[in-house]
């Protein structure tokens, strides 16, 4: 039976991995952005690395399962939406920025930083796996079940909204229709809803509040580093954009302001 310490250690070797062919098929296609469709099946390789070291048991197998479900939906969106297009603008623009440091950056930067990250919000799985004592689902597992399907039909709901908008946008229109009246990134917001669900899930188990750090990473990163200020840099400069802003809230839905005058 393998510790916290040691399936984080086969975690750190399995990343490592995983992230090098990752980048190897990036260079291969010439299109960064495959990180983004590679980001969920990550969490795939790190169930697959503590199912082969230590066996399932109840959460262990109910974390497991959610997180399978999550990571196939994501991935099969965001290389659906990529394939036949242009590479994201934001990894198009660090190809232009890194110049000739395109490379070493490219796979610590985008690769390396992603798989770091992704060990840091897996930890509901490391807990979940290292705890084999048996024990009684109980309100707080309930709860975070109950917010995960929340964050989960929340962030499909809005993929599929933007999607269906972007088969007939017009140039500098705006999506702010559904779920994306109420919140300017609501997928954002089913994905950290997502994870302080599974945090909620493990709570009981041996070590289950070290899995805090997952919730609080991912909600930071979306909110403050590569979610919302990222993606938003793309609409600098658009009226519509700019009124929207003002207007609706940028993660938690909320009733958009009604505008003055």
């Amino acid at each position: 039976m393998a510790s916290l310490s040691i399936l984080y250690a086969y975690g750190v070797i399995a990343i490592t991995l995983y992230a090098s062919i990752c980048y190897l098929i990036a260079l291969f296609l010439k299109r960064n952005d495959i990180a983004d469709t590679a980001w969920g099946l990550g969490y795939t390789v790190l169930i697959f690395v503590c199912f082969n070291t230590n066996p399932l048991n109840p959460i262990a197998s109910l974390v497991s399962g959610l997180i399978i479900i999550w990571a196939i939906r994501l991935s099969w969106y965001i290389g659906s939406r990529n394939k036949g297009k242009q590479e994201d603008f934001r990894y198009a623009q660090w190809r232009k920025d890194w110049g000739k440091h395109f490379y070493w950056r490219t796979y610590l930067q985008v690769f390396v930083l992603q798989g770091v990250f992704l060990l840091i919000i897996a930890a509901p799985i490391f807990i979940s796996f290292a705890d084999p004592t048996p024990i009684a689902y109980n309100w707080v597992i309930y709860l975070g079940v109950i917010t995960w399907l929340k964050g989960f039909f929340i962030q499909a709901i809005a993929d599929y909204q933007m999607a269906k908008f972007r088969q007939h946008k017009q140039p500098e229109q705006i999506m702010n229709k559904g779920l994306w009246k109420y919140s300017r990134h609501p997928n954002y917001f089913g994905e950290i809803l997502m994870w302080w669900g599974l945090w909620m899930v493990v709570l009981p188990l041996n070590g289950g509040w070290l899995g805090l750090i997952s919730p609080i990473t991912i909600t930071y990163l979306l909110a403050f580093v590569s979610g919302v200020p990222m993606l938003e840099k793309k609409y600098i400069g658009n009226p519509n954009f700019d009124a929207y802003k003002k207007s609706t809230s940028a993660l938690i839905p909320w009733f958009p302001k009604q505008r003055r005058g």
